[in-house]
């Protein structure tokens, strides 16, 4: 699909993941004596029971791995059941649609605005593709593995985990995270361009599970790649070139990705890589500054030293089981899939 690429820099953006800098006005929600108050300091939230849960006979979900929300406030979710690998809510958990029934191993989820047109890229690990779609799943666009890299010899080396477009230039970045751990950016047609990274445990610009990916235009000057490094509990700034700029350490935490709303940054966080160990989990909100500022559903931020402490489960909420990811709607409330789960659909939270 040809546009007009003038267009396309003039109006581009990662709607979902990056949005808006300007001030989001919301009503905050009145919490009663019974609901369930998850967060601290300025980012506190109660849990909406039973949001977003269907007939499971007729939409059943496997892993909830990711969720976006459109120009039209519809949250836009990706499951690895091929029933209906894509399950479209709006608000208040009211199914609106689904479609998609090939994509088994349907793992990451990325909203992209083209002049005026919104697009998604799935992530596949079990295809061990990237495909581009349009919001009602006509495939546009698909990535094999990287042959042009030189680094992989058979397509099921590439097990790709997560996208990010750069809204200047269309430019699309895939983390290689179940893989071999490489970054590899593609312009707006998918032509391949370079890659960095790779899996390693002693030098920073290399990773150990890449498994998310945002660029990060909150400072408009000067956007950089903000890349999650999982089994290593951190994040790591790139430029968007490839090169290693900082890490953010968040110890106790493996973060799926990071997701940015206004000044601040999000990200699900799981407590431990064992299926068998529910209850696993809490979301991480960080400032403009990359410091935590509220833990709901664990315990609070503290720091030492400029450090950040390790993170613990607040064990009082039981409700996570592994969260993958967090969405984050005009209203400031949160939706989060979750993997492992015993097949249970997101949870809600609502900002007060």
């Amino acid at each position: 699909m040809e546009y007009n690429r003038r267009k396309f820099i003039g109006t581009a953006g990662t709607a979902g993941l990056v949005t808006a800098l300007s001030p989001t006005i919301w009503t905050k929600a009145s919490p009663s004596k019974n609901d369930t108050i998850l967060g601290h300091n300025s980012h506190q939230y109660k849990v909406v029971e039973g949001w977003g849960i269907l007939d499971a006979g007729k939409n059943p979900v496997n892993d909830c791995h990711e969720m976006v929300a459109d120009a039209q406030g519809r949250l836009i979710m990706i499951t690895n059941e091929t029933r209906n690998n894509i399950i479209i809510y709006d608000k208040s958990g009211k199914l609106l649609e689904t479609w998609g029934n090939s994509y088994p191993g349907g793992h990451g989820l990325t909203l992209t605005n083209e002049g005026g047109e919104q697009f998604l890229f799935i992530t596949d690990t079990k295809r061990n593709q990237v495909l581009k779609t349009d919001l009602k799943g006509r495939e546009i666009l698909k990535l094999d593995y990287p042959k042009e890299t030189g680094m992989y010899a058979y397509p099921g080396q590439f097990l790709p985990t997560e996208t990010a477009i750069n809204p200047a230039n269309g430019d699309i970045y895939v983390t290689d995270g179940y893989g071999l751990n490489y970054i590899i950016q593609y312009n707006h047609k998918g032509h391949y361009i370079r890659h960095f990274g790779g899996k390693g445990n002693d030098r920073d610009d290399q990773f150990k599970c890449c498994h998310g990916i945002v660029v990060d235009t909150r400072n408009k000057k000067n956007p950089t790649l903000i890349i999650t490094d999982r089994s290593h509990t951190s994040l790591k700034r790139f430029t968007l070139d490839g090169k290693y700029l900082a890490t953010i350490a968040v110890p106790g935490s493996f973060i799926c990705r990071p997701v940015i709303k206004g000044e601040n940054m999000y990200a699900a966080v799981y407590t431990s890589t064992a299926e068998s160990i529910p209850n696993s989990g809490y979301m991480t909100i960080f400032d403009k500054n990359d410091r935590v500022i509220s833990t709901p559903g664990g315990t609070a931020p503290v720091y030492s030293d400029g450090k950040l402490n390790a993170q613990a489960k607040d064990f009082s909420f039981t409700g996570f089981m592994h969260p993958h990811d967090v969405c984050v709607d005009s209203d400031e409330n949160l939706y989060i899939p979750q993997w492992a789960s015993k097949k249970t659909y997101p949870i809600k939270l609502e900002r007060i």
